[in-house]
């Protein structure tokens, strides 16, 4: 089995970190609370070279934060579109962008929710529990405006629904129950300070 897969396809090999990251420059990552995380984002009408360099900058800034993926509010910008480079539970690497993407419904009777633990880029330094589907489809749109459907299992799965959480104004935070998310942010308050020192010590190596 391939041990790649961009944009959904296969591939023998790919850089890492991906060439989208040399051609990107850093953005700050919106954090929990603050307005364009926590409203449906627009969806992209206008596909071109501004399009393709916020998504260059998103891969440079997912790297530098040590995400799997990154949506566009999280670098605040209001676009239904998300990056990832992420594993999938068989150590099969997923790389690639998603445009005004919607999660296909899964039967019920046909999906098995896996909880295990799930950080966010947005809510620093916290780690929860989060239910999850073993399986997305992701449908949507490429750089180009052409048609992509991403499909993936286990934790390369959860990305996927964790980001198109994001576009439609979702954190996990939403999902947990009012103990643990307060939990979730002590976490964040005991955290935050040594994550933004590391995020500061991998833009350097990364951009240097």
């Amino acid at each position: 089995m391939p041990r790649v897969f961009v944009q959904g396809s296969p591939v023998d090999s790919y850089p890492r970190p991906a060439p989208e990251a040399g051609r990107g420059s850093v953005r700050r990552v919106t954090e929990v609370g603050e307005e364009v995380l926590h409203r449906p984002c627009r969806d992209v009408t206008e596909f071109g070279p501004d399009l393709a360099a916020l998504i260059d900058d998103m891969f440079l800034t997912m790297y530098v934060a040590d995400g799997a993926g990154l949506a566009a509010n999280q670098v605040g910008v209001d676009l239904r579109l998300f990056v990832y480079d992420c594993p999938d539970d068989d150590g099969v690497r997923h790389v690639g962008h998603i445009v005004n993407p919607v999660l296909d419904p899964l039967d019920p009777t046909g999906r098995r929710l896996l909880d295990e633990g799930e950080g966010c880029l947005s809510v620093p330094g916290a780690v929860m529990d989060v239910p999850r589907p073993d399986r997305a489809v992701v449908r949507g749109l490429d750089k180009d405006g052409d048609p992509l459907v991403i499909e993936g299992t286990g934790y390369f799965a959860r990305c996927l629904a964790h980001e198109t959480d994001h576009v439609n104004g979702q954190v996990y935070l939403d999902r947990l129950s009012k103990r643990d998310r307060k939990e979730a942010l002590r976490q964040v308050a005991d955290r935050r300070d040594e994550v933004f020192a590391r995020r500061a010590a991998k833009t350097k190596a990364l951009t240097a």
